[in-house]
């Protein structure tokens, strides 16, 4: 068990991040998977070689696309076990690797991207809103009105609560740098290429599996975070999270992004996801929660005060079960 790390992971990402200037001189790990998905995509896939031809793209082998994911899997795993060794052969190791591990994280990030999305609608009205969430959706924005601009960077801080912290921290605990790192892989792998279009239909099946198996623990877990937080004040409701997620969150296009979504719906009295465009197409989904439509940038702010307090519980949790880990040791 590697508790202790994904704690101290957790406390470094969420005082420093990863900064620009990292960025841009080394590069970032998910740019670097991406990087390697892209190249068995263009290698493997062979719907590519027939794109704008007939009809195999629809009707491709699985495959292809398992063996790619093998190999991503493989790749990212070996290199995540050997960065994790040679690390913790150092003094006092275990910071080192919690420094690495914290890439994997994204408290402070997904904090920021959400918090823009308010200050745009606060300051720039929907234009500079649309402009905003843009960076953090992938439905169309140009069509939203202020109340969609909202509810689209609410639903995606409760989504990425889930999956860029809570299951990286949960998969660090778990299994070290290569645990986060492997999950994060398929977690990049199902963004980039998990797409039910002709393209990625047979392609990408195996990462999109994957990756809501992967996800599945820390979704429920999420939402729990969730009620508990709005619990901990009277201004949400723990009670119409439980209540929403109970209703609710089975209901979800995804088997797990409706609990997270349903619990930030239900403590805050809105009513989330819903259809959406992508691509020009209208994607039917169901309704999370069962109160307003009409969000606001006010309601992006209670939301992010909602997600600092349960990311607090789930990092009070992974370090008293340290804690413990230790003393028993």
């Amino acid at each position: 068990m590697f508790v202790a790390l994904a704690f101290f992971a957790l406390i470094i990402e969420l005082m420093v991040g990863y900064p620009d200037r990292l960025v841009r001189a080394i590069g970032h790990p998910v740019i670097w998977i991406g990087k390697l998905i892209n190249l068995l995509d263009h290698g493997l896939n062979r719907a590519r070689s027939s794109a704008g031809d007939d009809k195999q793209g629809a009707t491709g082998s699985r495959i292809p696309g398992v063996f790619a994911l093998i190999i991503l899997l493989a790749v990212v795993g070996a290199a995540a076990f050997a960065a994790q060794s040679a690390l913790l052969l150092l003094p006092f190791g275990i910071i080192p690797a919690a420094l690495a591990a914290s890439s994997l994280l994204a408290q402070r990030s997904l904090y920021d991207h959400v918090a823009r999305v308010a200050s745009a609608l606060e300051s720039g009205g929907v234009t500079a809103g649309r402009t905003a969430v843009a960076h953090i959706v992938g439905r169309d924005t140009a069509s939203l009105d202020e109340a969609g601009v909202a509810r689209a960077a609410i639903e995606s801080l409760a989504e990425n609560f889930s999956d860029g912290v809570v299951a990286p921290a949960l998969w660090l605990a778990v299994g070290g740098l290569p645990g986060g790192a492997l999950y994060k892989a398929a977690n990049t792998a199902d963004s980039m290429i998990g797409h039910r279009t002709p393209m990625y239909e047979h392609f990408g099946w195996a990462a999109a599996r994957l990756d809501d198996l992967l996800n599945l623990p820390a979704s429920r877990l999420s939402a729990l975070l969730l009620v508990a937080a709005a619990a901990l004040t009277s201004r949400e409701s723990a009670a119409g999270a439980w209540a929403a997620i109970r209703r609710d969150a089975s209901r979800h296009r995804s088997p797990n992004a409706g609990y997270p979504e349903a619990a930030m719906a239900g403590a805050l009295g809105l009513k989330l996801a819903g259809p959406r465009v992508y691509g020009g197409v209208s994607v039917d989904d169901a309704f999370m929660g069962e109160g307003r439509r009409d969000a606001t940038a006010a309601d992006i702010r209670a939301a992010l005060a909602l997600y600092r307090r349960a990311d607090a519980l789930l990092m009070a949790i992974i370090g008293a079960v340290a804690a413990v880990l230790i003393a028993l040791a």
